[in-house]
């Protein structure tokens, strides 16, 4: 396994990686500086003064939704769980429709520059707006804890650094550069970046793809046996005549895996809609049509990505191996780097990474944008200011909250190395869908909902969700835990969705009938679902 070891963490040249990675920063830091010097409004920093086409925006979601996770961590499970693996890329994208159908229009619509103002467009304001706003805060941070530890394990695979120092070092810096990236940007700057990595990352990935089947000459089925015989191969007992063709390598090793299977899937498919950073990318368009049109495109380019890692994922199995790639510092996350190298030697896999690296700083910046403002305009100027916050003050709490939060994202990145990077956005996907997407799905669709059903519903979920998650498998109790050493995993499951979602959805009704049962305020009741369906008086009341 030494051995091993240490082939993996030798491939590539650090020093072309470093060369490559610093020319992409300072490319991109030259298209963020340029979009600094038309960032005058809070409406710019929040949502880039809402002037993207749907085209532009629909790359912009690609770029902020295809993220280390899709990139690393999918490839990574297919590599080594094959067919369950590949569950993480169907759960990501059909979670697509629902944020299409049920929430981009009507968001767009009823909103401004956070998914506090839906909420609090009918319902009693203050307490709506804090309590949105730490559930924004929470999921920024449940993502971010993935992308830096992507951050770690892939910048540790590059330069040959093995060792939990070398990494932390490598996780704080991606952490100051999202901080810089958004403190001179704003969103403008953030959306550009997001569009230029969009392109990369599925060139990058058509690219690998379209050398793989070539390796194979055009023959999926070769490719699929090959990977399969790599398998068997496995000097690993617990990878060793594993059927990665088949369902059931991760998830049908006993029912409570199978649950936990339905469990993510739940999650992943209802989480996307209640994504705080995605739903921003809503008001960065001029109408609901481009923010219809901005998702439809999105679809079509994050469905070409999730299509690619299914080569991708099996073609590291076959060139690369399951061995060398859980020897290799960040383990499955490594699967897409060592299989660039084996593709197109240190050239191809320095290309390759920095895309990825491009990736998580896109990323990054994205939801590092979407909590500060959310800070600075929920709670800072709604409800401590109780309105009277002038937008230069507005932004400059949001960039002190940018400093803190990456801060924070620093340290719990660096507890998180070594984590699949797709199951640890996974348990983001089910603290969103717990805490945010009941509240919003009520807000625009039942009449009767109130403040109180609000408040039930986005606590409620947050702190099961949370709850449960301390106290699974994902954190304690294993092996492949956050704590291996520890044990206090008294719930079963390593995602919590199918408990938390149907738990805040109930906490909502309970509280909607707890509350008072008329209706709070009828005329703005109203005046949401006109507006939510039809977008009449959206342009006036953005123009305030």
């Amino acid at each position: 396994m030494k051995t091993l070891a240490a082939d993996a963490a030798s491939v590539g040249n650090p020093t072309l990686n470093i060369a490559i990675f610093v020319a992409f920063v300072v490319i991109t830091m030259g298209i963020v500086i340029k979009a600094s010097k038309t960032t005058k409004k809070a409406s710019d920093f929040y949502t880039g003064g809402g002037q993207f086409s749907g085209p532009q925006n629909g790359f912009a979601i690609a770029g902020d939704y295809l993220s280390a996770a899709s990139f690393l961590g999918i490839a990574g499970a297919i590599a080594v769980y094959g067919y369950d693996g590949f569950l993480y890329s169907v759960g990501f994208l059909v979670a697509w429709l629902v944020a299409l159908l049920l929430v981009a229009e009507l968001l767009r619509n009823t909103g401004r520059f956070t998914m506090a103002d839906v909420l609090s467009f009918r319902l009693k304001e203050r307490p709506v707006r804090m309590a949105a706003a730490l559930s924004t805060l929470t999921v920024s941070l449940f993502y971010l804890l993935a992308q830096m530890a992507g951050a770690g394990g892939l910048v540790a695979l590059l330069l040959n650094i093995d060792g939990k120092t070398g990494q932390s070092i490598v996780v704080a810096v991606v952490g100051l550069l999202m901080i810089a990236y958004v403190l001179i940007g704003g969103m403008k700057g953030t959306t550009y970046v997001q569009m230029v990595k969009a392109v990369l990352l599925i060139a990058g990935a058509a690219i690998m793809f379209f050398l793989v089947l070539f390796a194979v000459k055009g023959n999926f089925s070769t490719l699929l046996a090959q990977a399969q015989d790599s398998v068997n191969q496995s000097t690993n007992d617990a990878v060793a005549g594993r059927d990665i063709l088949a369902p059931g390598a991760k998830y049908g090793i006993s029912n409570m895996s199978q649950l936990d299977f339905i469990s993510l899937g739940i999650a992943l498919v209802l989480g996307t809609a209640g994504l705080p950073h995605v739903l921003m990318r809503f008001y960065t368009v001029p109408t609901s049509k481009e923010a219809r049109r901005s998702v439809t495109w999105a679809i079509g380019l994050i469905g070409a990505f999730y299509l690619f890692t299914l080569g991708l994922g099996y073609g590291a199995a076959k060139m690369v191996g399951p061995d060398k790639i859980l020897a290799a510092p960040g383990k499955e996350n490594s699967a897409a780097p060592l299989l660039a190298f084996e593709l197109g030697g240190t050239i191809f896999l320095a290309i390759i990474s920095a895309v990825a690296f491009a990736t998580i700083l896109a990323v990054v910046a994205g939801l590092a944008i979407t909590a500060s403002a959310s800070f600075a305009h929920d709670i800072y100027a709604s409800v401590i200011k109780r309105g009277n916050a002038s937008e230069e003050q507005q932004v400059r709490v949001s960039r002190i909250t940018v400093v803190v939060i990456g801060l924070v994202a620093i340290v719990l990145g660096i507890l998180a190395m070594g984590q699949n990077i797709a199951f640890l956005v996974a348990l983001a996907f089910a603290v969103a869908a717990s805490a945010n997407l009941p509240t919003l799905l009520f807000s625009l669709f039942w009449k009767k909902f109130n403040t109180t059903g609000a408040l039930f519903s986005i606590y409620g979920g947050l702190l099961i969700c949370i709850g449960l998650i301390v106290v699974s498998p994902a954190v304690s109790g294993k092996p492949t835990s956050m704590f291996p050493d520890a044990d206090f995993a008294l719930f079963p499951l390593s995602n919590p969705g199918i408990v938390s979602i149907p738990a805040a959805f109930l906490l909502a009704v309970i509280g909607t009938h707890i509350g008072r049962r008329k209706l709070e305020n009828p005329a703005k009741q109203s005046e949401m679902e006109v507006r939510s369906l039809t977008g009449v008086g959206v342009e006036k009341a953005v123009s305030h």
